[in-house]
């Protein structure tokens, strides 16, 4: 007779802890120099408001699972939320031993940083970093960079909910955050990085992070293919309206940070950032109602957070260069481009970007990226200059084919590897159980039991 407890089937788990627990020995042990600040080296004022500002960066990932977490069906709700979650663990050890160098060491060609440089925050101390922030200290420097890289491959998660193994997804991450936006973060940020010598301008990720999570999530909708729940006409809305709220106040909240903390300083630059994120995104917002009411529909409030998150998209690579008018059109034409895009992939065609990430997130930095080029001070195309735009829309064919087809690659070795699609039982039955053995519902004995003993039976299936 089986045994109620599930099987242990440990799998790459072993190796995975017997890794961790290595590196863990690693940092501990092994001593790198940590320089310290010299007296005057430092401003209290732009220390002050660049932990601030992490601090709200870092609330943008919690925001993230609310917002996603909402827009799921009640037996994926966990899942969801903890794709986003996790990130703040995985990304975080990835950063400190490898990806900061990576992303800011010395550059080989403008293309990627010495994986050494800055490995276990090698010569990354107290001590500012003229190269990147001469006021604060570079392992703050560090700080606020990792919480840009930890929302990035979270984004992405929501092209892909309700149908993608947790293992399968902790893998993509890791292989996306190193081959993918590492390199992006080298070439836009970093002083040699040849997009950064171009003269593109993304003033806190619209490219980076938006575009290259945007893209990622469309090649991701497409290698795993539509849900069961896509293929057969079903009557689903949105379960947790409250939990959008939620997220999306998070993440407007958070977004201070995101954008006037990358003016790295308590200056007139952060606070016109600040402003220019506000403004946009509520044009968004409201430009997003509208259309739902031209359209004939009614105004929602999953609609007006969609649009207020596209509007803050759309400002993100432009917040510190064009002024207070040119970032409400950017809101609204970033919440008109993304609507519909939105309506255009639901009704026209089959993919299944469960949460819409390619036409909010991609399509919202794309207009966020195109228009900076456009509105630019001084450099942009309205003032007569072509070329800072001319590098702009070649940067984006670059940063748009190379995040895509990285993506593509990454992915399709990850399901060669390790499986990224549930089995059809797992996913009628749900993730939250089927992955993680949690429910936001009551589950009586005997099914649990029954699912522990075999979770393909039909009776497990059965129960949805």
């Amino acid at each position: 007779m089986k045994s109620d407890a599930p099987v242990f089937r440990p799998g790459y788990s072993v190796f995975a802890l017997i890794l961790l627990i290595g590196l863990a020995l690693l940092a501990a042990f092994v001593q790198v120099p940590h320089p310290a600040a010299a007296p005057g080296s430092l401003n209290g004022a732009d220390v002050a408001w660049m932990l601030t500002a992490t601090a709200f960066v870092l609330i943008m990932t919690p925001g993230l699972s609310f917002f996603y977490g909402g827009m799921v069906r009640p037996k994926n709700v966990i899942s969801t939320m903890l794709q986003s979650f996790v990130a703040l663990g995985v990304i975080t050890v990835l950063f400190y031993f490898v990806g900061f160098s990576l992303c800011y060491g010395d550059s080989w060609h403008g293309l990627i940083g010495n994986p050494l440089t800055f490995a276990m925050l090698r010569n990354v101390g107290t001590a500012p970093n003229p190269a990147f922030a001469a006021s604060i200290p570079f392992v703050l420097y560090f700080a606020f960079q990792l919480k840009f890289a930890i929302i990035t491959p979270a984004l992405i998660t929501g092209s892909f909910a309700e149908r993608v193994r947790f293992k399968g997804y902790l893998a993509f991450m890791v292989l996306f955050s190193l081959f993918i936006y590492c390199p992006l973060a080298h070439w836009t940020w970093h002083p040699e990085g040849f997009l950064h010598k171009w003269g593109v301008l993304d003033f806190a990720g619209g490219t980076v992070v938006h575009i290259s999570a945007g893209v990622a999530a469309l090649a991701g909708a497409l290698v795993l293919g539509r849900r069961s729940s896509h293929l057969r006409p079903s009557s689903f809305s949105t379960p947790n309206v409250p939990y959008v709220m939620l997220g999306t106040g998070l993440l407007w909240f958070g977004w201070f940070g995101f954008n006037a903390g990358s003016a790295l300083g308590a200056n007139e630059l952060a606070a016109v950032s600040f402003v220019n994120t506000n403004l946009a995104s509520g044009a968004a917002l409201i430009a997003w109602i509208l259309v739902e009411i031209v359209r004939g529909g009614k105004p929602t409030a999953v609609g007006a957070c969609t649009g207020a998150v596209v509007g803050l998209v759309a400002i993100t690579p432009a917040a510190g260069f064009v002024d207070y008018g040119q970032s409400i059109l950017i809101g609204v034409i970033g919440a008109l481009v993304s609507h519909a895009a939105v309506h255009w992939q639901n009704s026209r065609t089959t993919i299944d970007d469960t949460l819409d990430v390619f036409p909010c997130h991609g399509l919202g930095g794309i207009v966020g990226m195109l228009l900076t080029g456009v509105f630019a001070a001084k450099d942009g195309l309205i003032y007569g200059k072509t070329s800072l735009f001319g590098y702009h829309v070649l940067g984006l064919f670059i940063v748009v084919a190379y995040s895509f087809v990285g993506a593509w690659v990454l992915l399709k070795v990850t399901d060669r590897i390790f499986g990224l699609r549930v089995k059809l039982q797992e996913e009628e039955l749900g993730l939250d159980l089927s992955q993680h053995e949690e429910s936001t519902y009551h589950i009586d004995e005997e099914f649990e039991r029954t699912y522990r003993r075999d979770p393909m039976t039909e009776n497990a299936n059965q129960l949805v």
